[in-house]
């Protein structure tokens, strides 16, 4: 095997997703710390493009930075997988699980591990008479998510029944299957994975209603806590936490667990991510700063994981 700064890496970015402007900045920095790491990259938007090129450009490694469909639920992974073409992160089988939120949601159900209850709401079947008892049946406090979005892109709260019925009409421009998740008052985290190891928790916070897309992008409000302010206790125990949830949905490589902590103090988890924002100023890289890692060592730790080589 190469030198690991010896390979040639495409750092494939952009593509046609709702989060196709996050994973544009993503791309950039990331080709940007590969290249100071002593890497030759070529930074590749596949939006139109063919990925059968790539086995016509001499590419050793891909490192993915494509964030939502099409990158993140397993499609890319799969033919790069058919290629033969190595790539960073999940596999297929852990990229698609950890998107999906509703399959996710029933999986660390059935491994024991905390989580808010939840219905699911699927677009042919719903009427709106529907909203009532589902809100109902959750508390009277809802967040609604589609089941395959990411950034909360098509997020909600609801507490009405109409205002339930109009986030779930919203939602459905996105996704045919919807996650309805019982609200939870508390403050959110997130845990960043890097290989086997869990990095510093960050605690997020907002002066919005929920950590939604204005929050984690556009707004100058949001408040980044790292270290999160928890007893060492506390951080152990999320830490671990998220190392499960991450091994349970199939994720590998590297990604991000987020989670929140209700009223009663218990960790309820959110959900997997497995191509998280990575722009000089995301949550994993802030993470990774703490833990005394730069963006560049950050990366080109990335790109190790996925070879089996240690990085120096």
């Amino acid at each position: 095997m190469k030198a690991l700064t010896d390979q040639r890496l495409a750092v494939l970015y952009g593509g046609d997703s709702a989060e196709r402007e996050v994973s544009l900045n993503s791309g950039k920095a990331i080709a940007s710390g590969l290249q100071q790491a002593g890497f030759d990259v070529e930074l590749i938007d596949t939006r139109g493009f063919c990925l059968a090129d790539l086995t016509k450009r001499n590419i050793d490694r891909v490192f993915i930075a494509l964030h939502g469909r099409g990158g993140e639920d397993g499609c890319v992974q799969g033919a790069l997988q058919y290629m033969g073409i190595p790539y960073t992160g999940s596999d297929v089988l852990g990229s698609a699980l950890s998107m999906d939120k509703i399959r996710s949601k029933q999986v660390f159900q059935a491994q024991g591990l905390p989580t808010a209850p939840f219905a699911i709401v699927e677009k042919d079947a719903y009427q709106e008479t529907q909203a009532e008892k589902i809100l109902a049946t959750l508390g009277g406090m809802v967040m609604v998510k589609p089941a395959n979005e990411g950034s909360s892109i098509g997020m909600a709260k609801a507490k009405t029944a109409n205002e339930l019925h109009q986030a779930l009409t919203t939602a459905f421009e996105y996704d045919e299957q919807i996650l309805v998740e019982a609200w939870i008052n508390g403050p959110e985290y997130t845990v960043a994975i890097l290989g086997e190891e869990a990095l510093p928790a960050i605690h997020m916070e907002t002066p919005r209603e929920f950590y939604d897309y204005e929050a984690k992008y556009q707004s100058t409000t949001t408040q980044y806590h790292c270290p999160a302010g928890l007893s060492d206790e506390d951080e152990d125990a999320l830490k671990a936490l998220a190392l499960k949830a991450f091994k349970a949905t199939g994720a590998k490589g590297w990604g991000r667990v987020d989670v929140m902590r209700n009223n009663d103090n218990q960790w309820q988890l959110l959900e997997v991510n497995t191509v998280p924002g990575m722009t000089e100023t995301s949550l994993v890289p802030k993470a990774a700063k703490v833990h005394g890692l730069s963006f560049s060592e950050l990366v080109t730790k990335i790109v190790a994981i996925s070879t089996g080589q240690l990085a120096d």
